[in-house]
């Protein structure tokens, strides 16, 4: 529980930032250091709050009352001890979470919630400095292979805990290198990828084989894996985006967000020399409010726009909880990234209707229009309507379509092996089992896009289920149970 008054002492604190004018000329990570006696002072404003919300929220189930009263304490190694028992890659949860746990936090009732996910990644971070975490391969093996499609956070936390079990575990991955999402989509900025590669040497050192450049569905048949292995684990994620189908959607200048980031990020890694979709004195418009989009506005910022805005088709939200939308439920408040902070004018209520070309068939603009949201009798949003009048045009020759997925892609191996699908095109499955018996699926493949902890969740437990059909039992914990009791 940490200091048993630490939360009438002590106010929330996080780590410095960069100035944004400073840290938009790079891609590093913007956070300065946090000190270890800073640390265990927000450790300590854990209360005694009896019921912990914190377990519901975080679906990992993380012990966090434990390891903020060992941080407070100063015990690192037991802190790391615990952290590790839930969350096999706590150095990503510490970096790109959006902490559900804080927002369940007791202390969020009436004051600013403990810091959890700035002392998660203290804690994985003072563990590699002190030698803690440590490769651990298997004492014996089972003799069976496993082989696991696709290297983002549900495949990878689904080979470690595979490996764990004595199984032999091989990855794959179409892409050149290991992370999926994690490696490809997500900013420098917020995930370094240097942390992803520390990992990746700790999980081969453990024995798990990593396999990239193979498109699993073309360059290997799901046959052929089958003949091979004894399940296979699909983790293939939820890559189908949503498109805006809209008059001048073919012109040049109308992009995925996800292209975007993937382009860059690949030219950060060495892999491409040169950017295919460049934001450079251009003005820059990301249609769509969510994370995804604040991605891009912190990298068109960082590549030279000319300027940047962000639409979104809802409501603003509240600056303050609804009461609706009580404690401890997820805040469906105005949630302003560092990115936004660089530069961004943020519009709601604005609806695209058309890309519009200039004189060589390439975005010049975007004609849109304002809208406004009815609420029914229950006072819930209902009906959107056009506001006539509002219509105008906005200078863009760059948009980025930031408006979501839809479902895993659904050629290769969900086509081959004729999996059943959800309503929603996601893969069906019972305790992870697809409608093939060998061949199993996690993360946002099987229950849509999501978080990234979602994914290490989903990877976890498709691990005990695939180690359960392999032996009959699994020691691997179940969900909310540690490794500490297993």
């Amino acid at each position: 529980m940490g200091k048993p008054t630490g939360f009438k002492e002590y106010q929330r604190e996080t780590p410095p930032v960069r100035p944004p004018a400073e840290r938009i000329q790079d891609f590093r990570e913007i956070y300065l250091k946090f000190g270890k006696l800073k640390t265990r002072q927000q450790a300590a404003r854990c209360m005694d709050c009896g019921i912990p919300f914190c377990h519901q929220a975080c679906p990992l189930g993380n012990d966090i009352p434990d390891f903020n009263d060992a941080i407070y304490r100063g015990d690192w190694a037991y802190a790391y001890k615990v952290l590790a028992s839930t969350n096999n890659f706590p150095e990503f949860t510490g970096r790109i979470c959006p902490a559900p746990c804080e927002a369940s936090c007791v202390l969020n009732i009436n004051q600013d919630p403990v810091s959890i996910e700035l002392i998660e990644k203290k804690i994985i971070e003072e563990a590699f400095q002190r030698g803690l975490v440590r490769p651990h391969p298997p004492k014996r093996r089972s003799g069976k292979k496993i082989a696991v499609v696709g290297s983002g956070p549900a495949g990878m936390a689904a080979a470690a805990q595979l490996n764990q079990a004595g199984h032999w575990v091989t990855v794959f991955e179409r892409d050149e290198q290991i992370g999926g999402l994690l490696r490809l989509g997500i900013p420098d900025f917020k995930l370094e990828k240097r942390i992803i590669d520390r990992r990746i040497s700790l999980m081969e050192q453990e024995g798990i084989r990593f396999k990239t450049g193979v498109n699993v569905g073309f360059d290997l048949s799901m046959a052929e894996l089958e003949n091979q292995f004894d399940a296979v684990l699909l983790c293939c994620g939820a890559l189908a985006p949503r498109d805006l189908p809209i008059p001048g959607r073919e012109l040049d200048g109308v992009e995925y967000a996800m292209d975007f980031l993937t382009d860059q990020n690949r030219q950060i890694a060495g892999l491409v020399e040169n950017l295919n979709i460049h934001a450079y004195g251009k003005d820059v418009i990301v249609i769509g409010g969510g994370d995804t989009g604040a991605d891009c506005v912190g990298t068109a910022n960082r590549q030279g726009a000319l300027s940047v805005s962000q639409l979104a088709y809802r409501d603003q939200p509240p600056l303050e909880r609804s009461e609706d939308n009580p404690w401890p439920e997820w805040p469906m408040v105005l949630q302003t990234t560092s990115s936004h902070e660089e530069g961004c004018e943020r519009q709601w209520g604005i609806l695209t209707k058309a890309f519009l070309a200039d004189e060589k068939g390439h975005l010049r603009a975007l004609k849109t229009i304002e809208v406004n949201w009815e609420q029914n009798e229950a006072g819930q949003r209902g009906k959107m309507t056009e506001i006539p009048g509002t219509e105008k045009e906005m200078p863009c020759q760059l948009a980025l379509l930031a408006v979501g997925f839809l479902h895993t892609e659904h050629t290769g191996p969900v086509d081959q092996l004729g999996l059943e699908l959800s309503s929603r095109g996601h893969v069906k499955c019972t305790q992870y089992q697809t409608s093939h018996e060998k061949v199993f699926a996690a993360g946002d493949m099987r229950r849509g896009q999501s978080l990234v902890v979602w994914a290490i969740h989903e990877g976890r437990q498709a691990a005990r289920a695939i180690d359960t059909f392999l032996t009959g039992s699994s020691k691997l914990p179940s969900k909310n149970s540690s490794k500490l009791q297993a």
